[in-house]
């Protein structure tokens, strides 16, 4: 339900009905009633209301009581309030009521022209809201599918070179079947070594591809993992890149558990030790390290990223999640970005960042149960 939505709470219905026939005249958008405050409470506890329009003298509880009540509420607590009053229209009522939280008084009998420009203004407030979060969503969906694309040529850079070597094999492989026919060295031992290297090889290419279709695979449910194996997972697909760069990946990770979807938190992973590789490369550092350990605390998963790569200058510490923001001569800024929105929107979780002795550090902190 994407229009605006306005509750009515009146204990009189003929009061109501004249207040949906002002409004439906004017306006399309959802109507919400309620003949109590205890009738608006349940409504307003199972629907998105975007304004209420009460009235303050009703029986059991009164307008001022249903508004101090909804202030108490976080789901209800910033939902803006008009009285529609005929006899509680003192200075002193009114200021009780804007300390309330009332927004807006309107007398009976209702100006219609008047109660329509009030809410004429909610809605248009309402709308611009809506086209500025569209706006920041498909900002975000293409900042996210950037860094996806970033990501997925780094990953078939990754492919490539762990292919590399087993196609290598077995071009040598079939070139040993060649000669050994021409000097009819072939019997069944070497066809059962042909096959069993071959088949090795192949096996392992196979594993290598089916890790590649599944860390970028669309059909992704939430679950609880293991967060071992989702750091297995992404060193595995690493390794080469690691070995050849001698970069040394220590890990000290439990059985702790996270909530989400595996794949995700790789992505997180990947880009995190993708970032640290390129810095000790730039800053030319030999003794590569990256530690990272894990923690259970209440119902989080606590990941601490530490490497040695040098550290992030302090003038760039507060800006390293912003969208576009780079030091690479050709990077996209989109990487950590990425990371920040991942842990925060599909894990709900937070990230944080320190500057340690030679190196950097990110603390993410993961729930472990759905919520």
């Amino acid at each position: 339900m994407n229009n605006f939505s306005i509750l009515l709470v009146d204990d009189v219905k003929a009061n109501i009905h004249s207040l949906e026939l002002i409004i439906e005249h004017s306006f399309d958008i959802n109507i919400f009633t309620a003949l109590s405050a205890n009738e608006g409470m349940e409504i307003l506890m199972q629907n998105d209301i975007d304004l209420i329009l009460s009235d303050i003298q009703m029986p059991d509880i009164d307008g001022f009581e249903f508004a101090q009540y909804l202030k108490s509420v976080d789901k209800t607590k910033n939902i803006p309030i008009i009285f529609i009053t005929g006899i509680y229209d003192k200075e002193d009522y009114h200021k009780r009521g804007y300390n309330l939280g009332a927004v807006e008084y309107i007398s009976k009998p209702i100006d219609d022209v008047l109660l329509s420009a009030k809410l004429k203004v909610y809605i248009d407030l309402f709308d611009e809201k809506k086209r500025n979060s569209s706006e920041l969503t498909k900002k975000d969906e293409i900042l996210i599918h950037q860094s996806k694309m970033a990501t997925m040529g780094e990953m078939i850079g990754v492919i490539a070179h762990q292919l590399k070597q087993p196609l290598n094999n077995i071009s040598l492989y079939c070139g040993d079947v060649k000669d050994s026919y021409r000097y009819d060295e072939i019997n069944e031992e070497f066809v059962e070594d042909f096959h069993k290297n071959t088949k090795e090889q192949i096996t392992f290419m196979n594993e290598t591809i089916n890790g590649f279709i599944n860390f970028f695979n669309p059909n992704k449910e939430k679950i609880i993992f293991k967060l071992k194996d989702a750091m297995n997972d992404t060193i595995k697909l690493l390794n080469k890149q690691l070995e050849n760069k001698n970069i040394n990946i220590i890990t000290n990770i439990s059985n702790e558990e996270v909530y989400g979807v595996q794949t995700e938190l790789e992505q997180v992973l990947l880009n995190l030790i993708t970032n640290s590789k390129e810095a000790f490369i730039q800053n030319n550092i030999e003794n590569r390290e990256i530690h990272i350990t894990s923690l259970t605390k209440d119902t989080n998963t606590i990941i601490m990223f530490e490497d040695n790569a040098g550290g992030i200058k302090e003038e760039h510490i507060n800006k390293i999640f912003d969208p576009y923001f780079t030091t690479k001569e050709f990077g996209t800024g989109t990487g950590l970005y990425m990371v920040q929105l991942v842990i925060k929107s599909s894990f709900n979780g937070n990230l944080k960042v320190q500057t340690i002795k030679n190196g950097t550090k990110f603390i993410i902190i993961l729930p472990n149960t759905f919520n």
